[in-house]
């Protein structure tokens, strides 16, 4: 199967607040997460030479394979939603606490013991598990059936309560909060629902960090983008980057295009239906792109993706194969991206728009031509390396 299915957009224009993915917001995350010792801007790769084999006047893609050591974004805001909730119980700003006093003894006397809890196909778990373990707390990590071992192991090696259960990723959530609720742990979930929004809206700002570190540098270099693709679970990082662009790109908002996978594309599904309500994907959700198996779309999100996205594309997983061959392969001085199967999706989408006559129209109507850049996202690196190497090196997933 090779299906591409594109909904061009014109739904919700409700105004919607979205001052909480400004520049000023932008510059507090990122000041808490400069303080981590591990902190080092992730880098924005210019794709010259791949931009002018396809026709596009360039193309970046800000690696995330760099964030932390820990080979996945996901850590931006799981780190920054456990901070502020800290800093709340203290009665502080977060601006107030670096991350040398989160976990300093002092801290840890003042708050006891607590038990962070959270469903995951990998790398938010991991991120959760890895600052609770920087703060001497304690995790609890549930996973979705058909998750990596290697991935499972990662958590693990953070000290946290971690197993594969026999469900998929949005029973894995209910699950999870069961948990929290019974066992006093706090839930740190990176979707919403009625009654849960305060912890996945700081989650949501955390992630502006690599939004604004990528705005920035595309600032330096005087070439904003006119075209952003973006790939979705519940859709809380699209949400966030959508929203931190509509921000500061007001007056010039580029062409936002979401992606998801067939198997799980419940914002895809949502715009379609274009009916004022939240449409689920489910079932069996096996896709390759585990990170963004996700059923349920999150709810504080969707307001901002039906306001500010144009498109939602949803795609079988041979075009995130494609993607992490194009990235693992570059032309001439173009620089390697190891990019995991969630992270090179929307890479793999573009070329195809680019090269591919039986997507002609679709790249027509999204206005892709020699005076376009865009602007990707490599949220991951190769989490699952033996997975990874059976795309890339054994050909798994053949190329369209």
């Amino acid at each position: 199967m090779k299906k591409f299915n594109l909904v061009n957009f014109n739904g919700n224009q409700k105004d919607i607040d979205i001052s909480y993915l400004d520049k000023n917001n932008a510059k507090k995350v990122i000041n808490f997460h400069k303080s981590f010792p591990q902190y080092k801007k992730t880098p924005l790769i210019e794709l010259k030479d791949l931009s002018k084999e396809i026709g596009l006047k360039n193309f970046y893609v800000k690696d995330e394979s760099y964030r932390f050591d820990l080979n996945a974004f996901k850590v931006l805001g799981g780190s920054y939603a456990i901070g502020s909730y800290i800093v709340e119980i203290l009665g502080k700003d977060i601006s107030e606490l670096s991350y040398e006093k989160l976990v300093s003894d002092d801290i840890r006397k003042k708050i006891g013991d607590i038990v962070f809890v959270t469903a995951t196909d990998g790398n938010h778990g991991r991120g959760i598990a890895w600052t609770a373990n920087q703060l001497k707390q304690k995790s609890k990590v549930f996973m979705p059936k058909g998750s990596s071992i290697e991935r499972l192991n990662n958590i693990k090696a953070e000290n946290s309560d971690a197993a594969i259960l026999d469900y998929n990723y949005d029973d894995c959530v209910r699950l999870a909060s069961k948990y929290a609720e019974e066992n006093k742990g706090i839930l740190v979930q990176d979707t919403s629902w009625e009654g849960y929004e305060k912890i996945p809206k700081l989650i949501m700002q955390g992630y502006i960090t690599l939004a604004y570190e990528t705005y920035q540098d595309l600032k330096a270099k005087n070439e904003l983008p006119t075209h952003i693709f973006i790939q979705a679970g519940v859709g809380a990082l699209a949400s966030s980057i959508t929203g931190f662009f509509a921000n500061v790109m007001k007056d010039n908002l580029p062409v936002i295009i979401i992606i998801e996978p067939n198997k799980a594309n419940c914002l895809y599904r949502t715009a379609l239906a274009n009916d004022g309500k939240l449409h689920n994907a489910t079932g069996n959700m096996d896709s390759i792109m585990a990170g963004l198996c996700c059923g349920e779309p999150i709810t504080i999100g969707w307001g901002i993706l039906a306001k500010y996205a144009k498109y939602f594309i949803s795609v079988d997983d041979i075009y995130a194969a494609h993607g992490m061959r194009l990235l693992g392969n570059p032309l001439k001085e173009d620089k390697k991206i190891v990019s995991g199967e969630s992270g090179a999706v929307t890479s793999g989408v573009l070329h195809k728009l680019m090269t591919d006559k039986n997507l002609e129209k679709y790249k027509k109507e999204i206005g892709l031509d020699e005076n376009s850049i865009v602007l990707c996202f490599s949220t991951e690196g190769d989490t699952d390396k033996e997975r990874y190497r059976k795309i890339v090196w054994d050909g798994e997933y053949q190329s369209l």
